[in-house]
C-alpha cells in the first residue's frame, strides 16, 4: 500500500467519512462563508480524498482558512461531511508535529488581520484538548 493511499485511508478514518458518496452537487462550497479566501473549495477537497492527492491538501491555505462552521456538513445531502475531511487533515498535520505543538510567540506571526474571529474561537475549542 503506498503512502498517500494510506493517508487518504487515515483522513477517512479520522473522520468518519465516505468521501465516495459525494456527488458533486457543490451545495458545500455554496454554503461556505470561506468559499472565496480558499483555493481548494469544500467540493474539491472531497474529490482530493478520493485521489488521495493528501500532500497537496495539507499544503493548502484552505486547510486553515475553514471556519470549522459545519455549514457544509449541514447543507451535503448525501451526509459527506467535507468539514470533518478538512478537520481530519488539520489533525494529520498535527500529529505529524508529534506533540510539537504551536508555542504562544509563534501564533501572533501566523495571524493574518483579515482573519475571522469565529475560526480563532473553533481552534480554541477544538485544539483545547
Amino acid at each position: 500500500m503506498g503512502a498517500k493511499k494510506k493517508q487518504a485511508e487515515m483522513i477517512e478514518e479520522i473522520s468518519g467519512v465516505n468521501p465516495l458518496k459525494c456527488m458533486k452537487c457543490g451545495k458545500c462550497s455554496a454554503t461556505c462563508p470561506s468559499y472565496n479566501e480558499m483555493d481548494i473549495k469544500p467540493h474539491q477537497f472531497v474529490s482530493y480524498v478520493i485521489n488521495e492527492d493528501v500532500e497537496s491538501l495539507v499544503n493548502s491555505k484552505s486547510l486553515w482558512k475553514c471556519l470549522s462552521c459545519f455549514a457544509c456538513v449541514e447543507r451535503c445531502p448525501r451526509d459527506v461531511k467535507p468539514g470533518k475531511l478538512i478537520d481530519a487533515a488539520r489533525q494529520m498535520v498535527v500529529r505529524k508535529r508529534e506533540q510539537n505543538y504551536l508555542t504562544p510567540d509563534e501564533i501572533p506571526e501566523l495571524l493574518d488581520p483579515e482573519l475571522p474571529q469565529q475560526l480563532l474561537v473553533s481552534a480554541f475549542r477544538r485544539y483545547r484538548r
